[in-house]
């Protein structure tokens, strides 16, 4: 059984920075990608960090580039989000994704419905 456990959430203020993990166990094998996703309450999840998991290409969306960092432990098979210079707008349950058994595009590094297994989230907020 594969899963996902993430950590590191909490409360900052604007300006501050956490740093987020993801423990992937349950897998004899290595995921195709990963990635982080987020959302707040009547809004859709939003792809925020994706990594290819071989390669280590990484993808952003326009919202952290500059900002986030995505890296893997491929020992420790532990994926972390690296977030600086936060502001309110970063407020949101954070999500850890792997996806297993299929391939991997540019073009859907950061879409939702493309992963196949999710942790539970961890809440970051952030106030001015």
């Amino acid at each position: 059984q594969i899963q996902l456990v993430e950590s590191g959430g909490g409360s900052v203020q604007a300006g501050g920075s956490l740093r987020l993990a993801c423990d992937v166990s349950g897998s004899t094998y290595n995921s195709n990608c990963v990635a982080w996703f987020r959302q707040v309450p009547g809004k859709e999840r939003e792809g925020v960090a994706s990594a290819y998991t071989s390669s280590g290409k990484t993808a952003y969306s326009d919202s952290v580039k500059g900002r986030f960092t995505i890296s893997q432990d491929n020992v420790k098979n532990t994926i972390y989000l690296q977030m600086s210079g936060l502001k309110p707008e970063d407020t949101a349950m954070y999500y850890c994704a792997a996806r297993f058994g299929s391939v991997c595009s540019d073009y859907d590094v950061l879409l939702a419905h493309t992963y196949n297994y999710w942790g539970k989230g961890t809440q970051v907020t952030v106030s001015s």
